[in-house]
């Protein structure tokens, strides 16, 4: 079997993040933030399986509820590497979803660039990564992290990336039941935009705070009523502008014991392992 049929055959992860601190240093006059902000990769991953045909259509074979096929990040990344390599070729695409929507864990812009590295793969276009990371910063600011796939500090939009080596911890990830809108959060009069910029340095030294935390909590109660109860056992942190809030734990025996008393007060959650390289670069090497 070649390269590219064994590719296609088997899924292809799409990993969640973990921002482990965030700082928004101000606006921009085009509307965008001006950030500080660490991405580290989980183990906790969506899946996708291509099967590529030359009838030059894009399909996604089970579309998400509630999401038009034409706004679907997975459907644009395909579409969007097609037109710009002016491909006529086509794919058949299936998403197994894992990670939840409007939670932070950037699931959707990890699934568009599955999809921008799996289809330069199985098309055969040989576009170097950074190409890719490019293109993908069309799609949301998030993409270009999970396309270069090492955990990193980043600037600008998010888009500005220094490779960093992290401890990898266990984590355990509580879910509240809601969905937070980056949107709205971003473009809330009452967020503060005037966090003073640090160094790595002062981020290794232990300052983690999100700019976005205090909004988060007041404007989603299950929220805050998960960051009370996981604040009882550690530094309970948000992730991006939430749902997800986590607690980095001592291993994994802690973080599964932790979980157990987390669903018994009713909160949902996964444990998951930190990982500064994406899983997607192992199968970008088989």
């Amino acid at each position: 079997m070649s390269t590219t049929a064994a590719a296609e055959t088997g899924p292809w992860p799409a990993p969640a993040k973990l921002n482990l601190m965030l700082r928004v240093l101000g606006r921009r006059e085009d509307g965008y933030h001006r950030l500080q902000t660490v991405f580290q990769f989980i183990d906790h991953c969506d899946e996708l399986e291509f099967h590529t045909n030359p009838s030059g259509l894009v399909r996604l074979l089970n579309p998400q509820p509630d999401v038009p096929q034409d706004q679907d990040l997975v459907i644009r990344a395909a579409r969007l590497l097609q037109a710009e390599a002016d491909s006529g070729q086509g794919v058949d695409i299936r998403l197994h979803k894992r990670i939840p929507a409007g939670a932070g864990l950037g699931g959707g812009s990890s699934d568009a660039a599955t999809c921008l590295l799996a289809l330069n793969r199985l098309w055969r276009l040989h576009w170097p990564r950074q190409r890719l990371a490019q293109l993908g910063l069309r799609l949301g600011a998030d993409v270009p992290i999970f396309i270069l796939g090492q955990a990193a500090w980043a600037e600008g939009v998010g888009e500005q990336l220094t490779p960093m080596d992290l401890p990898e911890p266990w984590y355990l990830c509580l879910s509240p039941a809601c969905q937070v809108s980056t949107g709205a959060v971003f473009g809330a009069a009452e967020l503060t935009r005037d966090a003073a910029p640090i160094r790595i340095a002062a981020f290794r030294a232990g300052q983690v705070e999100n700019s976005c935390e205090t909004l988060v909590r007041q404007r989603y109660p299950q929220v805050d009523a998960a960051m009370t109860w996981l604040g009882q056992h550690g530094q309970a942190r948000l992730t991006g502008t939430g749902a997800t809030v986590f607690l980095d734990c001592v291993g994994r025996a802690e973080a599964e014991g932790l979980l157990q008393q987390a669903q018994q007060q009713g909160f949902k959650g996964f444990v998951a392992k930190g990982m500064n390289q994406s899983p997607l670069l192992a199968k970008l090497q088989c």
